[in-house]
Protein backbone atom coordinates (compact mmCIF):
# COMPACT_ATOMS: atom_id res chain seq x y z
CA UNK A 1 0.00 0.00 0.00
CA UNK A 2 1.33 3.41 -1.01
CA UNK A 3 2.13 5.47 2.49
CA UNK A 4 0.01 8.59 1.39
CA UNK A 5 -3.12 5.87 1.42
CA UNK A 6 -1.73 4.55 4.49
CA UNK A 7 -2.52 7.22 6.25
CA UNK A 8 -6.11 7.75 5.02
CA UNK A 9 -6.13 4.24 6.00
CA UNK A 10 -6.04 5.15 9.35
CA UNK A 11 -8.95 7.70 9.72
CA UNK A 12 -10.99 4.97 8.69
CA UNK A 13 -10.12 2.18 11.10
CA UNK A 14 -9.98 5.79 14.30
CA UNK A 15 -13.08 6.44 13.33
CA UNK A 16 -15.67 3.14 14.65
CA UNK A 17 -12.81 3.44 18.22
CA UNK A 18 -13.83 7.28 18.04
CA UNK A 19 -17.23 6.28 18.11
CA UNK A 20 -17.12 3.76 20.90
CA UNK A 21 -14.58 6.17 23.06
CA UNK A 22 -17.81 8.64 23.02
CA UNK A 23 -20.92 6.40 23.38
CA UNK A 24 -19.56 4.43 26.17
CA UNK A 25 -19.47 6.65 28.67
CA UNK A 26 -23.10 7.45 27.42
CA UNK A 27 -24.14 3.93 27.34
CA UNK A 28 -22.39 2.73 30.44
CA UNK A 29 -22.07 5.84 32.84
CA UNK A 30 -18.49 4.70 32.98
CA UNK A 31 -14.95 5.88 31.69
CA UNK A 32 -16.34 9.30 31.56
CA UNK A 33 -12.99 10.76 32.72
CA UNK A 34 -10.90 8.49 30.57
CA UNK A 35 -12.85 9.21 27.14
CA UNK A 36 -12.20 12.84 27.81
CA UNK A 37 -9.03 12.06 27.91
CA UNK A 38 -8.83 10.54 24.88
CA UNK A 39 -11.24 12.49 22.64
CA UNK A 40 -9.36 15.31 21.22
CA UNK A 41 -6.26 13.68 20.56
CA UNK A 42 -7.87 11.12 18.57
CA UNK A 43 -9.78 13.51 16.58
CA UNK A 44 -6.37 15.52 16.12
CA UNK A 45 -4.54 12.39 15.02
CA UNK A 46 -7.71 11.65 12.38
CA UNK A 47 -7.47 15.54 10.78
CA UNK A 48 -3.38 15.32 10.48
CA UNK A 49 -3.47 12.18 8.51
CA UNK A 50 -5.84 14.25 6.32
CA UNK A 51 -2.52 16.40 5.80
CA UNK A 52 -0.08 13.75 6.07
CA UNK A 53 -2.00 11.66 3.00
CA UNK A 54 -1.80 14.84 1.03
CA UNK A 55 1.81 15.69 1.20
CA UNK A 56 3.16 12.30 1.10
CA UNK A 57 1.19 11.91 -2.46
CA UNK A 58 2.56 14.90 -3.69
CA UNK A 59 6.00 14.50 -2.14
CA UNK A 60 6.08 10.58 -3.06
CA UNK A 61 4.32 11.03 -6.44
CA UNK A 62 1.58 9.30 -5.18
CA UNK A 63 -1.13 11.22 -6.56
CA UNK A 64 -3.40 8.89 -7.91
CA UNK A 65 -7.17 8.35 -9.43
CA UNK A 66 -7.71 6.01 -6.27
CA UNK A 67 -6.33 8.02 -3.92
CA UNK A 68 -8.54 10.95 -5.20
CA UNK A 69 -11.28 9.14 -4.23
CA UNK A 70 -10.02 7.24 -1.16
CA UNK A 71 -9.18 10.80 0.44
CA UNK A 72 -12.36 12.17 0.78
CA UNK A 73 -14.33 9.08 1.52
CA UNK A 74 -11.95 8.77 4.30
CA UNK A 75 -13.39 11.99 5.30
CA UNK A 76 -17.08 11.63 5.41
CA UNK A 77 -16.49 8.68 7.24
CA UNK A 78 -14.66 10.19 9.66
CA UNK A 79 -16.90 13.83 9.90
CA UNK A 80 -20.24 11.71 9.41
CA UNK A 81 -19.06 9.67 12.59
CA UNK A 82 -18.24 12.54 14.76
CA UNK A 83 -21.21 14.52 13.71
CA UNK A 84 -23.18 11.63 15.21
CA UNK A 85 -21.74 11.35 18.15
CA UNK A 86 -22.38 15.73 18.42
CA UNK A 87 -26.09 14.70 18.41
CA UNK A 88 -25.46 13.36 22.04
CA UNK A 89 -23.79 14.10 25.23
CA UNK A 90 -22.71 12.89 28.30
CA UNK A 91 -24.14 16.09 30.34
CA UNK A 92 -27.47 15.94 30.84
CA UNK A 93 -28.15 19.76 30.32
CA UNK A 94 -26.89 20.05 26.84
CA UNK A 95 -28.20 16.97 25.35
CA UNK A 96 -26.68 17.96 22.23
CA UNK A 97 -24.63 19.94 19.96
CA UNK A 98 -25.58 18.80 16.87
CA UNK A 99 -29.32 19.53 15.57
CA UNK A 100 -30.72 16.30 13.73
CA UNK A 101 -32.50 18.79 10.74
CA UNK A 102 -28.75 20.13 10.18
CA UNK A 103 -27.31 16.32 10.23
CA UNK A 104 -29.84 15.07 7.76
CA UNK A 105 -29.20 17.92 5.06
CA UNK A 106 -24.90 17.64 5.40
CA UNK A 107 -26.00 13.82 4.92
CA UNK A 108 -27.83 14.07 2.23
CA UNK A 109 -25.46 16.48 0.79
CA UNK A 110 -21.81 14.06 1.63
CA UNK A 111 -24.11 11.34 -0.31
CA UNK A 112 -25.10 13.48 -3.55
CA UNK A 113 -21.87 14.30 -3.81
CA UNK A 114 -20.49 10.63 -3.50
CA UNK A 115 -23.00 9.98 -6.09
CA UNK A 116 -21.17 12.95 -8.16
CA UNK A 117 -18.06 10.89 -7.67
CA UNK A 118 -18.73 7.71 -8.98
CA UNK A 119 -20.74 8.97 -11.98
CA UNK A 120 -17.55 10.87 -12.65
CA UNK A 121 -15.80 7.54 -11.97
CA UNK A 122 -17.53 5.27 -14.40
CA UNK A 123 -16.70 8.15 -17.06
CA UNK A 124 -13.02 7.95 -16.25
CA UNK A 125 -13.32 11.51 -14.25
CA UNK A 126 -11.76 11.48 -11.04
CA UNK A 127 -12.78 13.97 -8.70
CA UNK A 128 -10.63 16.24 -6.55
CA UNK A 129 -11.04 18.19 -3.44
CA UNK A 130 -11.89 21.79 -4.79
CA UNK A 131 -11.50 24.92 -2.34
CA UNK A 132 -14.89 25.27 -1.49
CA UNK A 133 -14.68 21.60 -0.55
CA UNK A 134 -11.61 22.40 1.21
CA UNK A 135 -13.34 24.97 2.99
CA UNK A 136 -16.30 23.12 4.14
CA UNK A 137 -13.94 20.74 5.72
CA UNK A 138 -12.20 23.40 7.58
CA UNK A 139 -15.33 24.24 9.11
CA UNK A 140 -16.39 20.60 9.60
CA UNK A 141 -13.06 19.76 11.73
CA UNK A 142 -13.56 23.60 13.62
CA UNK A 143 -17.13 22.48 14.60
CA UNK A 144 -15.83 19.08 15.72
CA UNK A 145 -13.01 20.53 18.24
CA UNK A 146 -15.58 23.26 19.62
CA UNK A 147 -17.55 20.38 20.53
CA UNK A 148 -15.08 18.81 22.20
CA UNK A 149 -14.01 21.41 24.66
CA UNK A 150 -17.19 21.39 26.39
CA UNK A 151 -17.64 18.06 26.37
CA UNK A 152 -14.41 16.65 27.38
CA UNK A 153 -15.00 19.67 30.26
CA UNK A 154 -18.34 18.12 30.93
CA UNK A 155 -16.84 14.55 31.19
CA UNK A 156 -14.01 15.55 33.55
CA UNK A 157 -16.01 17.55 36.09
CA UNK A 158 -18.65 14.09 35.91
CA UNK A 159 -15.27 11.94 36.60
CA UNK A 160 -13.56 13.79 38.64
CA UNK A 161 -15.87 16.36 40.55
CA UNK A 162 -14.18 19.44 42.64
CA UNK A 163 -11.23 17.85 42.05
CA UNK A 164 -10.87 19.71 38.12
CA UNK A 165 -9.16 22.86 36.99
CA UNK A 166 -10.10 26.04 36.75
CA UNK A 167 -10.28 26.24 33.26
CA UNK A 168 -12.08 22.72 33.25
CA UNK A 169 -15.01 24.53 35.86
CA UNK A 170 -15.01 27.91 33.42
CA UNK A 171 -15.86 25.78 30.65
CA UNK A 172 -18.50 23.74 32.24
CA UNK A 173 -20.14 27.11 33.86
CA UNK A 174 -20.22 28.16 29.88
CA UNK A 175 -21.24 25.24 28.22
CA UNK A 176 -24.37 27.13 26.86
CA UNK A 177 -22.26 29.82 25.37
CA UNK A 178 -19.66 26.74 23.69
CA UNK A 179 -22.84 24.86 22.59
CA UNK A 180 -23.97 28.34 21.21
CA UNK A 181 -20.48 28.59 19.24
CA UNK A 182 -21.09 24.97 17.96
CA UNK A 183 -24.65 25.54 16.17
CA UNK A 184 -23.18 28.58 14.77
CA UNK A 185 -20.15 26.78 13.21
CA UNK A 186 -22.69 23.98 11.92
CA UNK A 187 -24.78 26.69 10.48
CA UNK A 188 -21.56 27.88 8.47
CA UNK A 189 -20.82 24.17 7.98
CA UNK A 190 -24.06 23.64 6.34
CA UNK A 191 -23.82 26.72 4.34
CA UNK A 192 -20.65 25.65 2.74
CA UNK A 193 -20.51 22.26 1.91
CA UNK A 194 -24.08 22.80 -0.41
CA UNK A 195 -21.88 26.22 -1.75
CA UNK A 196 -19.29 23.44 -2.63
CA UNK A 197 -21.20 21.14 -3.90
CA UNK A 198 -22.98 23.48 -6.36
CA UNK A 199 -19.74 24.47 -7.66
CA UNK A 200 -18.84 20.92 -8.11
CA UNK A 201 -21.74 20.64 -10.27
CA UNK A 202 -20.71 23.71 -11.98
CA UNK A 203 -17.17 22.25 -12.80
CA UNK A 204 -17.90 18.97 -13.72
CA UNK A 205 -21.42 19.81 -15.21
CA UNK A 206 -20.14 17.67 -18.12
CA UNK A 207 -20.25 14.52 -16.74
CA UNK A 208 -24.09 14.94 -16.36
CA UNK A 209 -24.41 15.70 -19.90
CA UNK A 210 -25.56 11.62 -20.27
CA UNK A 211 -27.69 11.33 -17.78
Amino acid sequence: MKLANAFTSVRVVFAPVFFLIYFIPIWTGRFAGLSAALMIPLLACMEFTDFLDGFFARKNREVSDFGKMFDPFADVIVHLTTFTCFMYSFGTSVKNYLPVWIFVLILYREFSQNFLRMVAAKQGTAIAARKGGKLKTVFYVASGFVCLVPECALRFYAAKGGSVGGIVLSVVRHTGAWKNAALGMFVASLALCYISFVDYLVHFKSVLKDM
